[in-house]
């Protein structure tokens, strides 16, 4: 009779934990208000509204990528100061946002902007439908970003936990 040889039980996996081996992606969003009841955004073909995004590129400020989020005023944007960083572990990379404030712009200005993205139709809608309109992710940078600023803050998010920061100068 033959035997038969126990076969070895294999281990448990065990997940690695995540490496950035790749250079993190740094982002800046912008809110642009419209008076003290407007916001600014750009409405996507399809009619997605989204928040106003682009990159940072080496050597960049947050508030100088910023400018090139929304162009279309002569002197540039009137950029208040920024109100937020987020940063979020992904597969492999990091990414990190900063939120930027406008000083309120007129109404007048803002129909005058255009968004890095020709596709997209800027529009000008009261902060509470912007807001609504928006996906669940920038609907609530947009309500953190409006917070820190009333409050003359500046608020960390790493991976969902907040942290107020309150050793920024305000204006």
């Amino acid at each position: 009779m033959t035997s038969v040889a126990a076969l070895p039980v294999p281990k448990p996996r065990t997940r690695a934990p995540y490496e950035n081996w790749r250079p993190p992606i740094i982002g800046v969003s912008l809110l642009a208000p419209v008076g003290a009841t407007g916001l600014v955004v750009p409405c996507m073909p399809g009619g997605t509204l989204v928040l106003p995004t682009g990159t940072v590129e080496d050597g960049q400020s947050p508030e100088e990528a910023a400018q090139a989020v929304l162009t279309g005023l002569p002197d540039g944007l009137p950029i208040r100061r920024r109100v937020a960083v987020s940063q979020v572990q992904m597969r492999r990379r990091k990414v990190i946002t900063h939120l930027v404030v406008t000083a309120p712009l007129a109404v007048q200005e803002a129909h005058s902007l255009m968004y890095r993205d020709v596709r997209a139709d800027v529009r000008v809608l009261p902060t509470e439908k912007a807001v609504a309109a928006l996906p669940e992710k920038s609907r609530a940078r947009v309500l953190l970003g409006l917070q820190a600023l009333a409050i003359g803050a500046m608020v960390y998010v790493r991976d969902g936990e907040i942290q107020r920061i309150d050793s920024v100068p305000t204006d």
